[in-house]
């Protein structure tokens, strides 16, 4: 686990607590999107490195950005990781705040490269299958890569399934 990680989790925990608390996951999720959004932009993140910019500063300019799409304690949030100097972790936050709702509401978003793009047919099939084996409602987003040569790599959280022609060769490379 990283140092964001291990950083961010608190205040992921507290966020997902209150939301969890007021029934507005779903908002939480879009607010933690915007303001991780926010905060990948290259310059924003200069800002907020350069000590000569002041706090007040730096959340002015996210909260002026995020006109009506933060609502009150969203508004807070930022402010508060501005005071601790801990904006930079709101991707972080957002990563885990949604691993926390996809927990509790009982799915999991499932990511498969394959070497060549899935039918609906194998995507379904796919699905059910991961279904069985994570036990939990699957999300499915799928990408093609052809350096896998052949088969597929399914990502769920911390599991990861290979079952790529690339892996295999890996693996057989190992052994010898």
């Amino acid at each position: 686990m990283s140092d964001l990680a291990t950083l961010a989790r608190p205040y992921a925990e507290a966020v997902f607590k209150r939301a969890k608390e007021a029934k507005a996951t779903d908002k939480w999720s879009e607010m933690l999107a915007f303001v991780a959004l926010v905060m990948q932009d290259n310059e924003l993140v200069a800002l907020v490195k350069n000590p000569k910019v002041t706090e007040d500063r730096v959340v002015h300019l996210i909260l002026d950005i995020s006109k009506g799409l933060l609502d009150k304690e969203g508004t807070n949030l930022v402010k508060l990781l501005a005071q601790y100097d801990r904006l930079l972790l709101a991707p972080e936050i957002a990563v885990l705040y949604e691993n926390y709702k996809a927990e509790d509401e009982g799915y999991v978003d499932v990511d498969v490269t394959s070497a060549f793009a899935l039918t609906k047919e194998e995507e379904k099939k796919l699905t059910t299958t991961l279904k069985k084996t994570l036990n939990k409602t699957v999300r499915l987003k799928t990408d093609v890569d052809k350096t896998l040569i052949g088969g597929f790599l399914a990502r769920a959280g911390d599991i990861v399934i290979d079952g790529s022609i690339k892996g295999q060769l890996q693996q057989l490379t190992k052994r010898l």
